[in-house]
């Protein structure tokens, strides 16, 4: 079979996008980036991007599900093909299966799903995020106060993290002892702080011990004072963290995702999307732990008014970040997808458009609505 070439569009690279440039795949992986005036047209099965943007495909770190399905739900094969199949249609080549708060046999279940996703190759299963129970119930948000509990040796020696794949475990700092954050560390996880009511001198401890994320700055956490700087003030303080915000305009407003952006720079802000049932679905309605939620206007909330996760997808997410702050494509991208990348350990795999990486990438039009996705070389 032969390598493909996509020419003829506006590719991203270090330094913005370029044109006359032909990016080459074979099999799964990006084997050229070369002038096209140099390709060998007969050797390769041309795809023209008619002028469209070709950028490295979104990863998302944080999807509790899509398409109608819940992950804490159907922790299984099917449930993780139809969350993968919902948000890939959105530019994600990319993510994080992510279980809210529950039962430690879920997230053992979880675990098990995602190693069994990957083991199948599973394109777009990148690994598993546990979003909980080790929170603060005080700033548990949507999360079902029954199933927080304190995170203990005995259970990091019982969890695993998935084979092939990250881990990302979201905890309260405050809540233990931050020798079991650096136990975290060196199984294997990638450790957030989120849902947290600690102080600025909690988090800068903890991230001592091995905290190197935020999960959804400026959500479920403790906010920025004059005199205590809080979960959010440590955040923004310390340039060797990455931050994932939910850009969709309800969980933050603009003005504090123009402050993040500020401060933390594309490199170590995320986009992330937090996208329950409703994303890649005509669901509106779902349950979640027993709750009603609703979708509407992109936001989904349970009776009470609770935000309940969000009904974001990562084109949105790169149009919105555009329209708050002002940011070019070609740096909404570095937030897409270099940023959590590196957060990830996965530079070496995907998040930029070179050779020798994986072929993730998506094309673009020109108002940014996703034209075609491709996962490990696969069109969809």
């Amino acid at each position: 079979m032969r390598p493909t070439a996509y020419i003829n569009g506006q590719v991203l690279q270090a330094h913005g996008f370029q044109s006359g440039l032909a990016v080459v795949v074979k099999d799964s992986v990006i084997v050229d980036v070369v002038s096209t005036e140099n390709l060998e047209k007969t050797r390769y099965e041309l795809i023209d991007l008619e002028g469209h943007s070709l950028l490295p495909g979104f990863i998302d770190t944080q999807v509790n599900g899509g398409g109608g399905v819940l992950f804490n739900d159907s922790p299984d094969l099917d449930g993780i093909r139809t969350i993968v199949e919902a948000h890939e249609q959105f530019g994600t080549t990319g993510l994080l299966l992510t279980l809210v708060s529950d039962d430690l046999d879920v997230v053992q279940n979880g675990i098990a799903a995602v190693n069994a996703a990957i083991e199948e190759s599973i394109p777009g299963v990148l690994g598993i995020h546990i979003e909980g129970p080790f929170l603060n119930a005080e700033k548990r948000g949507i999360h079902d106060e029954s199933k927080i509990r304190k995170l203990t040796g005995d259970i990091i020696r019982e969890l695993e993290p998935v084979k092939g794949g990250c881990s990302i475990m979201t905890i309260a700092p405050e809540t233990m002892n931050p020798l079991l954050i650096a136990e975290l560390r060196e199984k294997g996880f990638i450790v957030s702080a989120g849902h947290t009511d600690a102080t600025y001198g909690d988090v800068r401890t903890a991230i001592d011990h091995g905290v190197t994320g935020f999960t959804h700055l400026f959500n479920a956490m403790a906010q920025l004072g004059a005199r205590e700087p809080g979960v959010v003030g440590a955040a923004l303080d310390h340039d060797n963290t990455w931050c994932g915000v939910i850009a969709d305009g309800f969980h933050v407003s603009p003005a504090a995702i123009r402050i993040a952006y500020r401060c933390k720079g594309p490199e170590r802000l995320m986009l992330v999307t937090d996208a329950m049932p409703p994303v890649g679905s005509d669901e509106k309605r779902f349950l979640l732990m027993g709750r009603p939620i609703t979708a509407e206007d992109g936001v989904c909330v349970d009776d009470n008014g609770t935000l309940a996760g969000a009904a974001l997808d990562m084109a949105s997410a790169v149009r919105n970040m555009m329209k708050f702050t002002g940011c070019s494509l070609a740096e909404a991208s570095l937030m897409a997808s270099t940023s959590p990348a590196e957060f990830l350990g996965l530079r070496h795999q995907t998040g930029s458009i070179k050779a020798g990486l994986q072929a993730d990438l998506v094309v673009l039009d020109s108002q940014m609505n996703v034209v075609k996705t491709i996962v490990r070389g696969g069109c969809s």
